[in-house]
């Protein structure tokens, strides 16, 4: 089967069952609360195994997190590896699939459209003790732009602040943002639906950024291409908008266009608390769910928050790369640059015209993605997944006084606090080495050898007979 036919069943629970099929899902079974018991579990178990907790303090309902926060997770998520994540990834928006649309789906086996209280019927968490109050954070919003009618979905935090209403921050530069911009000069609200629990497809194109997600694509269309299949959808029961099938949670409503609160502060993906700022007030007129539903918690500050993006991001910097600087090989968004920052770009010098296209797949690096503040080039002996490779390439091939090169005053990321509302100097590493001096760079080279498992002990005794101690 080739990429370009493959179908991925990336359905939730489907993904879960993977999961728990390959031990990367561990059950919490002690009672916990959702006021900062949660998180803190969440955050001390950060990048391991999914947790589920069972025993939800004043919830029927169990809560699952640390979903998506590491490679294994993923994998086993998606049911392969991560270089495979990355290709459908890519091929997404070459090949969209309009969503279809079914009579009734799993998402609405429960409606609520009376009496509606998000704080009773969810067990939103409370995640640090500095935050404003009570967010579902792993809510994936869709709704459909007033003039051009284009579907978008994204991920936006939301803060509760009443029965049926949450805060909701719209960050500048952000489709829904315009949207609802639209709308509020037509003095209207705009209509809004709020999954939890969907589609991995839907959450990997609704973390999707920049010039490889544009305004004027339809991002319900852009998952099905993704996972290789149509997302089965259903109209929603009080707005005119189409919602996701086999979603486990759904909140329905609008953004108010002459409506605001005071929103946050929130602990975000820098591990600083985002500032409290005005904010458009989400109103929701219906809540529909699976029967049994699971509501999925991301901490803003934790590894879920930056690795969802990981292979976005990776998968996006790889298309402008390899269209330009045909030398790249691959490319790693770190873990210490919260797989946002910080990238190491894999390059294949094969003769010496290549020379210099690395510092080229710098420059093109900061101008695919904006955030990025600091890229390092090396070559393709170097294991970039492997940080130890990569700082031998720093300490051996790289000579501060001709490879390092800076860009003052460059657009990057606002809640980097170093930054001038945004704006800082990028910096680029060139850790490669010319051409014509592979060989005098070249490493030793040990015979491959196949080990004898059965050889091997680490039996205390054995070693203490052999060496006659």
């Amino acid at each position: 089967m080739t990429l370009s036919n493959s179908i991925l069943d990336t359905r939730f629970r489907s993904a879960l069952g993977r999961m728990a099929d390959q031990g990367r899902l561990q059950t919490y079974s002690a009672p916990v609360d959702p006021y900062l018991e949660i998180a803190g579990i969440m955050k001390k178990l950060d990048g391991g195994p999914a947790l589920l907790f069972s025993k939800v303090n004043g919830h029927d309902m169990p809560v699952i997190g640390n979903l998506l926060s590491c490679q294994p997770n993923v994998e086993a998520a998606f049911g392969i590896d991560f270089r495979g994540v990355r290709e459908f990834v890519g091929r997404a928006l070459g090949d969209p699939k309009p969503p279809v649309l079914m009579e009734r789906g799993p998402a609405q086996e429960q409606v609520h459209t009376t009496n509606i209280d998000l704080g009773k019927m969810l067990p939103a968490l409370h995640h640090t003790a500095a935050d404003a109050g009570r967010y579902m954070t792993a809510g994936i919003v869709i709704t459909r732009d007033p003039e051009t009618q284009v579907y978008n979905a994204s991920y936006h935090r939301l803060m509760l602040c009443g029965p049926n209403k949450a805060a909701i921050q719209l960050d500048f530069g952000r489709h829904l943002r315009a949207a609802f911009e639209r709308a509020q000069k037509k003095g209207q609200h705009l209509p809004v639906v709020v999954c939890i629990g969907s589609d991995l497809a839907l959450h990997y194109t609704a973390a999707t950024m920049g010039s490889q997600m544009p305004e004027n694509a339809d991002e319900l269309a852009v998952a099905g291409g993704l996972c290789g299949r149509p997302l089965s959808v259903v109209k929603a029961v009080s707005q005119d908008l189409l919602v996701p099938a086999e979603s486990e949670i759904v909140l329905e409503g609008v953004l108010k266009c002459d409506e605001e609160v005071m929103e946050g502060p929130f602990g975000e993906f820098v591990g600083y608390l985002a500032p409290a700022d005005p904010g458009p007030v989400f109103e929701v007129t219906a809540v529909t769910h699976r029967n049994k539903p699971i509501y999925h918690a991301i901490n803003g500050y934790g590894r879920e928050t930056v690795v969802l993006r990981k292979y976005v991001l990776e998968a996006s910097l790889l298309k402008v790369l390899q269209g330009a600087v045909p030398i790249v090989t691959d490319a790693e968004m770190t873990a210490g640059g919260l797989h946002r920052f910080h990238a190491i770009v894999q390059v294949k010098k094969t003769g010496p015209a290549h020379d210099g296209l690395q510092r080229n797949a710098i420059m093109a690096s900061f101008g695919a993605l904006k955030d990025l503040d600091m890229v390092i080039v090396v070559d393709d002996d170097i294991d970039i997944r492997d940080w130890a490779d990569v700082e031998y390439a720093l300490a051996t091939r790289m000579e501060a006084s001709k490879d390092l090169f800076t860009i003052p005053a460059a657009r990057g990321h606002e809640y980097v606090r170093v930054s001038d509302r945004g704006m800082r100097t990028k910096l680029g590493i060139d850790a490669t080495v010319p051409f014509a001096e592979k060989e005098r760079f070249a490493r030793c080279e040990f015979k491959p050898m196949e080990l004898d498992a059965k050889a091997m002990s680490t039996d205390a005794d054995v070693a203490r007979k052999r060496l006659d101690l």
